[in-house]
């Protein structure tokens, strides 16, 4: 798709110094700009590329002066990096902007669709699936019976929607998300063996949440898992049953959550951290990659270790680990020197 410079510049409110009617097709670095492509200078270190770069057009805040000859059109912005982040937004709305049901796909009976909804080939509806408007389901998509998806989600190819989840406005779910599935319940029997404990909840997302690809949310034994509105969830993510989630708190790759955990808002959480079940973590919190959190904590902890520490005191503690040989052997000589 090619939008000329004029267009944009009407989308981002800038100024336009060249030609407004060079039209653009792909973005790009600067430093690597080639002929049809758009970028962006807002660093100073960079600026020399402006002047070397194929782009037709560069976006550079509204105090850039240039020095030397530009070929490049450019459009003047208030802060350059915020208008490209802008563009970028802009670019993939317009590339998701698909509608229409494709085929072979399968709309099971008493679903409810609105307007310019996109179903890709190979999906199935189940019956009496309510999905609101400006809704996208990639294809090899699967939505369990009586679920709910709102206004503006996007479902990337691949997702697995078990029956009765409830997924907001605005959410985007990437390739392999897997929501509702079973929580890990299972009792013991006397001689060893399992019984399986009915898991007969379901899981609730609510507004303007992104999960990364591959990742998993179990519904609840009973009630609900909760996923809260501004949560973002990176790739490969295992959230168990009767877990919840506050609002904006962002989770990195590889994280597991043990059942009916709740986590505060605003948290900030590293990757490949083990949370146990049945605590409460609170606001605020940051916990550092490779962490395993065996206890409650409270509002603004910062913890990093397993099992996880006060960060200031993993650091002290961390400065005398790797000196451990040396302070070992000290200690030995002073007990020598002693026994002398």
């Amino acid at each position: 798709m090619k939008i000329a410079a004029e267009q944009i510049a009407s989308v981002l409110g800038g100024e336009i110094v060249g030609n407004p009617a060079v039209e653009v097709s792909t973005l790009a670095k600067i430093e690597e700009g080639t002929e049809g492509s758009i970028s962006f200078l807002a660093n100073p270190k960079y600026a020399h590329h402006i002047y070397t770069t194929k782009a037709s057009v560069v976006i550079v805040n509204k105090t850039f002066e240039p020095e030397h000859p530009v070929s490049a059109t450019l459009i003047k912005v208030d802060e350059a990096y915020k208008a490209f982040s802008k563009l970028l937004e802009y670019y993939n709305q317009v590339k998701l902007m698909k509608s229409g049901i494709e085929q072979p796909s399968v709309i099971s009976e008493g679903v409810e669709y609105g307007e310019d909804l996109y179903l890709g080939s190979f999906c199935y509806i189940g019956k009496n699936v309510k999905i609101g408007n400006n809704v996208k389901i990639y294809p090899n998509t699967f939505i369990g019976d009586n679920a709910q998806i709102g206004d503006n989600t996007v479902l990337f190819a691949g997702v697995r929607i078990y029956s009765e989840t409830v997924i907001g406005q605005n959410c985007t779910l990437h390739a392999g998300v897997i929501v509702g599935s079973d929580g890990f319940g299972f009792a013991p029997n006397e001689d060893g063996t399992f019984n399986k404990v009915p898991q007969i909840g379901n899981v609730i997302i609510e507004d303007n949440v992104e999960i990364g690809a591959a990742s998993t949310i179990d519904r609840a034994t009973l009630g609900s898992t909760i996923i809260r509105k501004g949560v973002k969830l990176d790739n490969q993510i295992q959230i168990a049953h009767n877990v919840e989630i506050g609002e904006n708190t962002v989770i990195a790759s590889q994280t597991g959550v043990a059942g009916s955990t709740k986590i505060g808002k605003n948290c900030m959480i590293g990757g490949q951290v083990g949370i146990v079940g049945h605590i409460t973590i609170g606001d605020n919190v940051r916990i550092q990659a490779q962490s395993g959190v065996t206890k409650n904590l409270e509002n603004g902890a910062a913890v990093q270790g397993s099992p996880a520490l006060p960060h200031s005191d993993f650091l002290k503690s961390y400065s005398y680990f790797k000196n451990f040989s040396k302070i070992v052997s000290d200690i030995d000589s002073i007990k020598k020197k002693i026994n002398e």
